[in-house]
């Protein structure tokens, strides 16, 4: 088995950045430069085709470090980022391409890639979660949310959220292709949620994003929709409201 293995290191505005490794997984995991110890682990999705330090993932996570005194832990999606692509994401890729300037649907495609990433991906998660509990700084004791990620953080959150009874809370988002196993999924989901919706979304049909709500299992889901496009939330749709209302603010060290 493979041990987490922390490959950098930097400090920054009170907030500490390391990047790590886990066999192939690459991570990075953010977390207040002094504050305290088993704080609550905010698990992070990023959208398709980018990675796990885009401008927007790396604000929200610095926001719940400084904000709530959280750890936040982002990996790379199978084929994003830093780790190496198979030949299936790059036929996938280049299927996507193809459909976006042909002007014709990119459902079916990103579906099935979508599918088979969560299936890589889900596992991968786990165990990252396995490594990361036993890191004495978080353990096995901390809450634990996923935090969000719209289109391709929804298709890996989803099934994650309903596969490990550790994660206690979750943020979606709509922006991704409904299928089947992905409302199999939400429908075997029993923690709160939040869901964020754009109401605009240029690729994804509003009526299969509301459906996919309406899937999720527990009794206590929220919806945010907002005017616009794909990948367009708001920079005001804070997430730590509803991460703190689950899993409580860590208490911060003095400066």
């Amino acid at each position: 088995m493979h041990s987490l293995r922390f490959t950098a290191s930097m400090t920054s505005d009170g907030v500490l950045e390391r990047d790590f490794t886990l066999g192939e997984v690459t991570g990075v995991l953010w977390s207040p430069a002094s504050g305290p110890g088993h704080a609550p682990l905010i698990l992070m999705g990023h959208g398709g085709g980018l990675h796990k330090k885009t401008p927007a993932l790396m604000a929200r996570a610095r926001h719940l470090a400084t904000t709530c005194g959280y750890t936040v832990a982002a990996i790379d999606a199978p084929g994003h980022g830093d780790r190496p692509r198979t030949a299936e994401d790059d036929q996938a890729r280049a299927e996507l391409r193809r459909a976006v300037a042909a002007g014709e649907p990119i459902g079916p495609v990103s579906a099935r890639y979508g599918a088979s990433l969560a299936e890589r991906a889900v596992p991968e998660w786990q165990t990252t979660l396995d490594a990361l509990q036993d890191l004495p700084e978080i353990g096995p004791d901390a809450p634990i949310a996923y935090g969000g990620g719209i289109t391709l953080g929804t298709a890996i959150g989803m099934p994650l959220t309903a596969a490990d009874p550790r994660i206690t809370a979750a943020i979606f988002g709509g922006g991704f292709v409904v299928h089947d196993a992905l409302l199999e999924a939400a429908r075997r989901i029993t923690v709160p949620v939040l869901f964020l919706l754009q109401w605009d979304d240029e690729h994804v049909d509003r009526q299969s994003a509301l459906g996919l709500f309406d899937a999720i299992g527990t009794k206590e889901k929220t919806m945010h929709a907002n005017l616009g496009g794909h990948g367009g939330v708001p920079a005001f749709e804070d997430p730590a409201p509803f991460l703190v209302r689950h899993l409580g603010r860590a208490t911060m060290s003095p400066a």
